[in-house]
């Protein structure tokens, strides 16, 4: 009697389990309404903070986290569905090369249309982005450096190679920007900086701009706005996609920093900002 009550039970149980089970399409729904809505209070809370910048800045900091947080978890959650997919595009960025990875092995959700594109373009960039790796050896890319113009104004063209200047006995910083992009002309002060400090026999710098026409600039923006911050030293121009594909870079300013013989010592975030200093410093047994 008693296992009878209790298969009945299991029964029961079972069934209630698979009324609560929702649909990929309902998990999708419940998914996007709660971006949504985070979204919508996000900026509204922003708008009731514009007068104290501190405390704008803290809570766009933990909202920020909050948000990061809860994607990851759907998007673990939901490797066999489309709520992966849509969270996979929240938080890709936020993933180091490797996590990524082995997300991507896991992913098992049909993707159609744009989510197939947007899902082979991640492939391809954690290959990259492992290929070009800390400890791993440079990867060479050539660039039509624009360096003049004749008398009618048209460009005057010079192929410049990542080999020119990296893998021949200096340490060298590399940072990859484009003219139209804030962070980027944030970051040159602090490139200016260790520049200046530790430039010479021993060390470098040099600045490769990438995606310069994706916001409709060229060439001719990058020279004038290095010349704007004053950038003195070693400069490639009219990258286009090349380089930052190659590196697997998402977003600007990336900086790459390689040892004599053309390893990488250290790139991403360990380079930003304070950061930075101590970086080349350490490179240099300084």
């Amino acid at each position: 009697m008693k296992t009878r009550n209790l298969i009945l039970l299991a029964a029961a149980a079972a069934m209630v389990m698979a009324c609560k089970t929702k649909t990929p399409e309902e998990k999708l729904a419940e998914f996007n309404e709660w971006n949504e809505t985070f979204v919508e209070n996000y900026r509204t809370r922003l708008t009731e903070l514009k007068d104290d910048p501190e405390a704008a800045e803290a809570f766009a900091d933990s909202a920020y986290n909050a948000y990061i947080e809860y994607n990851k978890e759907a998007l673990n959650k939901n490797l066999d569905n489309v709520v992966g997919v849509e969270a996979l595009k929240q938080v890709y960025s936020d993933l180091e090369p490797e996590e990524l990875a082995k997300v991507l092995d896991k992913l098992s959700a049909p993707v159609t249309g744009r989510d197939s594109a947007f899902v082979a373009h991640l492939k391809e960039n954690v290959a990259a982005s492992l290929a070009t790796a800390v400890g791993q050896p440079f990867t060479d890319f050539t660039v039509e450096h624009v360096i003049g113009t004749d008398k009618e104004g048209n460009p005057v063209y010079e192929n410049r190679s990542l080999s020119d200047y990296v893998g021949k006995g200096k340490i060298f910083l590399v940072d990859f920007w484009s003219p139209w992009c804030p962070p980027c002309k944030a970051e040159l002060p602090n490139i200016k900086s260790v520049w200046e400090k530790y430039h010479g026999e021993d060390f470098d710098v040099l600045s490769v701009a990438v995606w310069e026409e994706s916001r409709g600039m060229n060439w001719r923006n990058t020279i004038d706005t290095a010349a704007v911050y004053g950038i003195q030293w070693n400069q490639i121009n009219n990258g286009h996609q090349e380089p930052a594909t190659l590196y697997g870079i998402q977003g600007i300013p990336h900086m790459v920093l390689f040892g004599a013989d053309g390893t990488i010592i250290a790139r991403g975030d360990a380079l930003r900002g304070q950061a930075l200093d101590p970086a080349v410093a350490a490179a240099l047994g300084k």
